[in-house]
């Protein structure tokens, strides 16, 4: 397997480190048999891939063995993000049958953590995630790991989530607070919900910390189980 270092991890404050520590232990109550989460948003920007990459370091630092997934396969911020200096194979690579998956899975320098980056953009990401190579290689992970997370495009932009939830056990809707209406939201529910995934909940993103006390509540009918209360990172990504 290649090594990788993940040089500009984001060292969280207090309150949303003890976020994700909520977040990754309502995920743990779910239920052994959800292992597989893809973790998506309405539109970009609402911080899902924050959101999804720290939680699966919080489940790697909780000592489980976990491989996160970048099917953002459109416009992946991960790379660059982190800093990631070197050329990297990705996941349109092995779907495409160029390379196999140990030539684009990396361990990371987070103990128990394994990364798979997006790799180029293709010109057809739904047919590459729809195609038997995925599947197959969801149905290898989920035997080889504690937890799949799989980051994917926004839903209320492509169909990409929806195809990708097909083969998880859950799916978590990332929500930005004060930046999109009740009715997107339902949409992205709705359309998730076809895909026949249970959807686990969703996590309310970009909240000014001390303006609501939300830890551990139900967000009403609109968006399911509210998982933590996650601030505002100061950055935006899809």
């Amino acid at each position: 397997m290649l090594n990788i270092n993940i040089d500009k991890l984001k060292k969280l404050d207090s309150s949303s480190s003890e976020a994700y520590k909520r977040l990754r232990t309502n995920i743990q109550f779910c239920g052994s048999d959800v292992k597989v989460i893809a973790i998506t948003s309405t539109i970009p920007n609402e911080g899902k891939s924050s959101v999804s990459f720290n939680l699966a370091v919080s489940m790697a630092d909780a000592g489980k063995r976990v491989i996160f997934l970048d099917t953002d396969l459109r416009k992946s911020v991960l790379v660059g993000r982190y800093k990631i200096n070197k050329a990297v194979k990705g996941l349109t690579h092995y779907l495409s049958g160029v390379n196999q998956f140990d030539e684009v899975v990396y361990a990371t320098n987070v103990d128990n953590l394994h990364v798979v980056f997006s790799g180029p953009v293709p010109p057809n990401p739904a047919e590459l995630l729809g195609n038997k190579y995925f599947k197959n290689l969801v149905k290898q992970l989920r035997e080889n790991y504690d937890y799949v997370i799989i980051d994917t495009p926004p839903v209320g932009s492509v169909i990409d989530a929806a195809i990708v939830a097909q083969e998880c056990d859950g799916v978590i809707l990332v929500v930005s607070s004060g930046e999109i209406s009740y009715k997107a939201v339902q949409k992205s529910k709705d359309q998730m919900e076809k895909s026949n995934c249970r959807i686990l909940g969703a996590v309310l993103n970009k909240v000014e910390i001390g303006k609501g006390g939300y830890y551990g509540k139900y967000y009403g009918k609109y968006y399911g189980k509210y998982y933590g209360n996650y601030g505002n990172y100061g950055e935006s990504d899809s």
